[in-house]
């Protein structure tokens, strides 16, 4: 332990590790000196004492609070007692709302035509690209929630992926196999849904109207 506090303290130096000043070199002393400044450091350890941002404090926070939302979520029941019958139901009519409301796929050829690639307009290859991947988008929440009403009425085999599907549309979140295709969101499924309705709408106007004077 002596070399080891020797080595630590052996510059004497008093520089400052953070930009508060909290966490700093102590000056060479006694055994209990050192106890005395372990003591007086913060119980919560700020990110600046690993050299990290303050806002690193944020998505910590986050992490944490959907870890806690997650574990409530695994903590109800699934169902039991003829309830199965009032999830399944919920869930065809939650699958059903979000398909009604979901537009046709954009036609990115008549895009392409309407709006060619050219020098002075760059935006025109942007709007056709952003259409391909809402596409793409589109008919993985499309097809989805077509199976997973298939699977409720028995038709196809529930698979793990409708499985993983159905349990998140149940707990209002956005299913994995839509955000592995989608833009980052953090929101609920509702809000989320809503959101994508807007951007497509967004889009859909851009090609009906033109470019607007303000973008996504």
């Amino acid at each position: 332990h002596r070399r080891v506090r020797e080595a630590v303290v052996s510059t004497q130096s008093t520089g400052k590790f953070s930009e508060s000043g909290k966490y700093f070199a102590p000056k060479d002393g006694e055994y209990d000196s050192y106890l005395e400044f372990i003591k007086g450091l913060p119980i919560l350890s700020k990110p600046e004492v690993f050299n990290m941002h303050s806002n690193a404090d944020i998505t910590k926070d986050q992490k944490e609070t959907n870890m806690l939302f997650d574990s409530i979520l695994l903590t109800e029941g699934t169902g039991g007692g003829g309830g199965g019958g009032d999830k399944d139901s919920i869930l065809y009519e939650v699958a059903e709302g979000i398909i009604t409301k979901m537009p046709r796929d954009f036609d990115t050829e008549a895009a392409l035509r309407k709006y060619p690639t050219e020098y002075k307009q760059s935006m025109n290859t942007v709007l056709v690209q952003e259409m391909g991947r809402f596409n793409v988008l589109t008919e993985c929440v499309r097809t989805s929630l077509i199976n997973l009403q298939k699977a409720i009425k028995g038709l196809v085999v529930m698979s793990s992926e409708l499985e993983d599907v159905s349990a998140a549309v149940i707990n209002g979140k956005i299913p994995g196999m839509w955000m592995g295709k989608s833009y980052p969101s953090l929101k609920p499924l509702g809000s989320y849904v809503n959101d994508l309705i807007q951007r497509l709408n967004f889009l859909q106007s851009w090609y009906d109207t033109g470019v607007p004077n303000i973008f996504w």
